[in-house]
């Protein structure tokens, strides 16, 4: 998790130094931010405003150490969604209490507030119902469980109903271990409920929400050159041949010599996916039947691109063969799955 965290007085920048190492002893990717120079941490040049928009783009928690007013007006401007936001946290310069106030469940504010708060003998200050009253969140599961929610606006619905003591269903596509938590319960059909699978036009209950497992990869090969345009229309056409949601892949993967192909990269910014590239000796050595081309062996060093770098980068299944249109191929694959409760 990249986390930049930022501090507006003197003391405030003495309590970020340590939060950073902390964090970055935790595993955490940690950066400090303070207006003047400082040891440690990133001078900030600019408006706080400036520095939230451009960390709303680059990070995955911005931690503000100051007033929560601050971090509101901040922040403001740029929220587009639950599920796309980053989280944001608040900690007094103190180091008293530590307050999440955005993305607390997707974003994770609510877990790293706790896991601060623990490490530093402070207080995480929650509010959200589920969280204050021990039950079941949904949106919370499928971070834990690498999932995405197709439709945010519907956790609302079964949050009410798992508070409200109503029974709220859940049905998988893929397995899942574990004891189903208070509330929940294993059946296909009701009023509200949960519906974990890749296919989104699926509606097994009045009100479903659908959780995606993000076990995609999608492989591509492509010319030098190739424009955005192209790759995104044949990477949106393989997920439509596949009826597959662009929620549920996980990354984007090729060979090394497109490690820096500007549509790829541009294709991967749009969509907040991560690049992953092999070697021709990596993909050669991939297991099972691909679609192999001499030319293509010429060019890269082995026969097929898209197809081997799909199943390298998710080590599962292909499900989508080689595809190709406008100098573009791709190919999909899926891992293997498993939810635990």
């Amino acid at each position: 998790m990249n986390i930049k965290i930022v501090s507006f007085t003197r003391d405030g920048a003495l309590f970020s130094l340590k939060l950073c190492k902390l964090l970055d002893n935790r595993g955490f990717d940690a950066t400090g931010y303070y207006k003047e120079d400082m040891p440690g941490l990133v001078k900030r040049t600019g408006d706080i405003l400036k520095f939230a928009e451009s960390a709303f783009e680059s990070c995955d928690a911005l931690i503000f150490v100051g007033a929560a007013g601050i971090a509101v007006r901040a922040v403001a401007p740029y929220l587009r969604g639950k599920d796309i936001d980053p989280a944001v946290l608040v900690c007094d310069e103190k180091g008293r209490y530590v307050i999440p106030i955005l993305s607390g469940h997707l974003g994770g504010a609510n877990r790293l507030a706790e896991e601060i708060a623990e490490q530093i003998g402070a207080a995480a200050v929650l509010t959200t119902a589920t969280d204050i009253n021990g039950k079941f969140a949904a949106d919370v599961w499928a971070r834990d469980n690498n999932c995405r929610v197709f439709d945010p606006q519907k956790i609302k619905a079964v949050s009410s109903a798992i508070l409200a003591g109503e029974p709220v269903g859940f049905l998988s596509d893929f397995p899942v271990d574990g004891a189903y938590p208070k509330g929940v319960f294993p059946v296909g059909y009701g009023k509200i409920g949960i519906l974990v699978s890749l296919d989104v036009s699926r509606n097994p209950f009045a009100h479903t929400l659908h959780l995606v497992p993000q076990c995609i990869a999608i492989g591509i090969g492509c010319k030098r050159g190739v424009t955005h345009e192209n790759v995104e229309e044949q990477f949106l056409q393989t997920l439509a041949a596949g009826n597959l949601p662009v929620k549920a892949v996980n990354c984007v993967a090729s060979i090394n010599l497109k490690a820096k192909e500007a549509a790829l990269l541009a294709l991967c910014e749009k969509y907040r996916l991560p690049l992953q590239t092999f070697s021709a000796q990596e993909l050669a050595g991939v297991q099972g039947e691909f679609t192999d081309s001499d030319f293509v062996r010429r060019t890269t060093g082995v026969g097929n691109v898209c197809e081997r770098a799909a199943v390298k980068a998710s080590g599962g299944t292909l499900i989508i063969r080689k595809t190709a249109g406008k100098s573009v191929t791709t190919a999909a694959a899926k891992a293997d799955w498993k939810g635990q409760f």
